[in-house]
């Protein structure tokens, strides 16, 4: 199927872990990709790709200019002949000043992942190098921004919104096809879980290669590969990126009061998305 195939996520929800087990089946090679090897290596929000797609520096644009571009951008990466586009987006689904849809014409499909926003908050105050309190505010806040850089292989600022906003901004998508994966089944039932998104995204279909891709992505493989050769994508104040991977770590790392304030802000998708029940039990 032409067409970009999303990779969407709120950040420090598994997106990663997906391109490295895309990049493993694509490849089927006999040795792990590099984790500073992926074939999704730019995101959505890449400079370099924009600049030199808009033939503009968008070190030298408002974030208005920036936006009006973007959608014209994607719908040329979409018409490219080559292999399957697969492209990292942690932008929620937003619409520009001439209401323009931010993936515009260009998606063939889109992979959804979010992860319990109380391993999230853990795991983003950490990428953060911010408090856990801190970052639980930045989740609720209803007009976040994840701020770009202007440096080279800087990224343009990307409209996060609040996590629940963003949940709801892309599984809400009628005009799209949207493929939701949550994160833990992920974990939980990794091959399971990878086959159905190699069928949605119509990838031709073999069992010894997904098994092989599953195989290649372990966490702890991917751990292994950052401590022997750094991790281009982790942020300079982190201590890793590829931290812990579990789920449920919220409950060693989180106080009573810090989980009831995430609740308190995201209940109605938490909800909704399997991590709450209705009598306000946490299920994941």
């Amino acid at each position: 199927m032409t067409g970009i195939h999303w990779l969407a996520s709120y950040p420090k929800s598994g997106n990663t872990w997906l391109r490295v087990l895309l990049t493993n089946y694509l490849r089927a090679a006999e040795t792990p990709a590099s984790i500073n090897d992926l074939d999704a290596p730019w995101t959505a929000a890449t400079r370099e790709a924009f600049d030199e797609c808009v033939g503009l520096e968008s070190a030298d644009l408002t974030r208005e200019q920036i936006d009006h571009y973007r959608p014209a951008v994607f719908e040329r990466l979409a018409t490219e002949p080559g292999e399957p586009v697969f492209l990292k987006i942690h932008d929620a689904f937003t619409y520009n000043a001439n209401h323009a849809a931010i993936v515009s014409k260009a998606a063939a499909g889109v992979i959804y992942v979010f992860r319990n926003p109380l391993d999230v908050a853990v795991s983003y105050a950490h990428h953060r190098n911010d408090s856990v309190d801190e970052t639980i505010s930045a989740m609720a806040c209803d007009d976040a921004v994840l701020a770009g850089t202007d440096r080279a292989g800087g990224q343009l600022p990307q409209t996060l919104l609040s996590w629940s906003a963003h949940v709801r901004s892309w599984l809400d998508q009628s005009n799209l096809r949207v493929h939701p994966v949550r994160y833990e089944d992920l974990v939980h039932d990794t091959a399971g879980t990878f086959a159905a998104i190699v069928r949605f995204a119509c990838l031709e279909f073999d069992t010894c290669r997904l098994e092989k891709a599953v195989q290649f992505s372990r966490f702890e493989q991917l751990r292994a590969q950052e401590l022997a050769s750094g991790f281009a994508e982790r942020q300079p104040t982190a201590v890793s990126f590829f931290r812990s991977g579990r789920c449920g770590s919220w409950r060693d790392d989180l106080t009573r009061a810090q989980v009831d304030r995430v609740v308190a802000d995201h209940r109605d998708v938490m909800l909704r998305v399997g991590y709450l029940s209705r009598t306000g039990d946490l299920l994941c």
